[in-house]
């Protein structure tokens, strides 16, 4: 089903994500290398891929990029890719039909029996994948703040959102994004099994599960795994690797100093002469004191000058 859209409309996340990196799109242009849209045949690569934001706005910004791996550990996520890119026009049918049915219930109590029921019959995973897909997209936009979260038996367990007529159906974005998805390789493992389809032009995003900076902001369980420092310290050796092969990467991750000036925790972690780190602005939510909340840093680290 490849339809064809209004040049205004884009390709973005079907998927409401914790984390997403959409306003972080501005400062990840400006921190490319220099001739990054005048090379030929380039290849993009990423592993943590989430809500998809930044590989959406880099396959429409840079038409140079014939390619893409994308990857995740979540395969719930990588199926809801795959049914994008080779069933849009199946998913929109069984999403339709998801919408109409919840529009239909008279009452909050109705809707939230619905809800319930759908978030049971994701979590027995005894779907097929395009029903899965439309169910976990049924989730993310009637579940409390739009969040994917599981457990450690990877049961989703965020609670009901109480919105009367949210969009479940987003015909346009499932058409735009299938589009933009058939020059795309998707995997589901481990992020290093990336390297395995690297060409000799590949440039590696990455924007792993953030570093917990205070005990209110440690939500990276959208897979049962837990990614903790070790798992930070393997990443950056997959970072070496791919340096010592000739890859260029850049990675996004928190800042601990917002909260502790002392911890130079990715600091000693990447440090080297062949090694830049940026500090940038972002908005992130790391109190639960709404007054204590606004613009914090967030790291930017490379292995080129720009």
């Amino acid at each position: 089903m490849n339809v064809q859209l209004p040049e205004t409309f884009h390709a973005k996340p079907f998927l409401k994500w914790a984390g997403g990196k959409s306003q972080l799109i501005p400062a990840i242009e400006a921190s490319l290398p220099k001739d990054f849209k005048q090379r030929k045949s380039l290849s993009y690569f990423e592993p943590f891929i989430g809500s998809g934001a930044v590989m959406f706005w880099f396959l429409q910004r840079y038409p140079n990029i014939k390619h893409a791996v994308i990857n995740d550990v979540n395969t719930d996520l990588t199926h809801a890719y795959i049914t994008i890119k080779k069933q849009p026009a199946s998913l929109i049918e069984a999403l339709k039909s998801i919408q109409d049915n919840y529009y239909s219930l008279p009452t909050e109590e109705n809707r939230r029996n619905f809800f319930l029921a759908k978030r049971d019959e994701f979590n027995k995973r005894l779907l097929n994948s395009l029903n899965n897909t439309a169910i976990m997209i049924f989730l993310n936009r009637t579940c409390f703040n739009g969040l994917y979260r599981v457990n450690s038996k990877n049961h989703f367990n965020v609670p009901f959102g109480k919105y009367d007529k949210p969009k479940i159906c987003d015909t346009e974005t499932i058409i735009a994004d299938s589009n933009i998805l058939q020059r795309v390789t998707i995997l589901n493992g481990d992020y290093e099994d990336t390297l395995k389809h690297a060409t000799e032009n590949g440039f590696f995003y990455f924007d792993p599960p953030y570093k917990p900076i205070s005990k209110t902001s440690s939500f990276n369980a959208y897979a049962k795994d837990i990614f903790n420092d070790e798992e930070q310290i393997r990443l950056k050796l997959f970072c070496d690797k791919l340096s010592k092969k000739g890859y260029q990467w850049l990675l996004s991750n928190s800042d601990p100093k917002n909260v502790n000036a002392d911890d130079n925790f990715f600091d000693d972690l990447y440090a080297g002469e062949s090694v830049y780190i940026s500090r940038i602005k972002a908005k992130r939510i790391i109190n639960s004191n709404s007054t204590k909340r606004g613009e914090i840093n967030e790291l930017l680290i490379c292995n080129y000058k720009y």
